[in-house]
């Protein structure tokens, strides 16, 4: 029977992927990093030295949204602001060695994160679940 409840399915999960960020970064001894943070950092180590403008873009916040993050991403010690060389109208966001040495960390959390969301799925299953939640997110 259809039950008709996939918006509060969706915010269960969503509330339990941020619990486990959290905890799993309290276990390594990270501090002040919250899982918005880890969005911005991910697209960093990814390519580092994006602009504000690009990271608002990847993470699909709003650009005071995604300024507040990375403020604090720069008071913690984990990136830097640097004006680009050709334009100093553009401020480019730089991850600094505190910054880089979370990889690791990061990385650890990203595959328990993957294991848990499609451990126990088969191929096909998972690739239904991405189309299924893609095609919803394409809807907004």
């Amino acid at each position: 029977m259809l039950k008709n409840n996939a918006a509060a399915l969706v915010g269960t999960i969503r509330d339990s992927i941020n619990k486990l960020i959290v905890s799993e970064l309290e276990s390594y001894g990270v501090e002040g990093i919250v899982p918005t943070h880890g969005g911005i950092l991910m697209f960093l180590y990814q390519t580092d030295g994006l602009s504000i403008k690009e990271l608002t873009q990847k993470i699909a916040r709003q650009q005071p949204t995604v300024t507040v993050l990375i403020d604090k991403l720069v008071k913690l010690g984990y990136v830097e602001r640097k004006k680009e060389r050709e334009d100093s109208r553009v401020t480019l966001i730089y991850l600094t060695e505190k910054g880089k040495e979370l990889e690791p960390i990061f990385e650890a959390i990203s595959n328990k994160l993957k294991e848990t969301i499609y451990g126990g799925l088969k191929d096909e299953e998972k690739k239904q679940l991405e189309y299924l939640l893609e095609h919803i997110k394409n809807r907004f």
